[in-house]
């Protein structure tokens, strides 16, 4: 796959946010953001097969490469509020599996309190420079 020829979908604008928020984090120092969504995250696999479509587009997201790292982990996602200040609440897309089933009790429980407690198995990375200040979220176990 080249640049030329991803397709857009919700998916992809949803991991283009995502790598904007992970940019903002790196800025702040802070650690990577949980990516929590299996249907964000097929979307992401797509792209890493392609390195040069990957690069480019996190390039035009965070302004930086990123890199896909296994990272699992339970627990509170720490970016929500980031992510709500910058494009308003989290869609649904959000809380659905690889196969567009929509976890409808996480959804819920999401737009009642604001909260996200999920569980994830990735997380982006530095491009490999190894100064980028991107630390993988710590693991939580609930």
């Amino acid at each position: 796959m080249s640049t030329a020829t991803i397709k857009p979908s919700i998916e992809l604008d949803e991991l283009g946010k995502f790598f904007a928020i992970t940019a903002r984090r790196i800025d702040a120092g802070q650690t990577a953001p949980e990516m929590f969504s299996a249907a964000i995250d097929a979307a992401w696999h797509g792209l890493v097969a392609d390195p040069a479509a990957h690069d480019a587009f996190a390039l035009r997201h965070a302004g930086r490469k990123l890199a896909h790292v296994e990272s699992a982990g339970t627990g509170h996602i720490a970016w929500v509020s980031a992510y709500e200040e910058a494009y308003g609440p989290l869609p649904e897309i959000w809380f659905t599996d690889a196969h567009g089933t929509v976890n409808t009790e996480a959804l819920a429980r999401y737009r009642d309190t604001g909260e996200v407690l999920a569980e994830w198995d990735c997380s982006p990375a530095g491009g490999g420079d190894g100064d980028d200040g991107l630390t993988a979220p710590e693991k939580t176990i609930r």
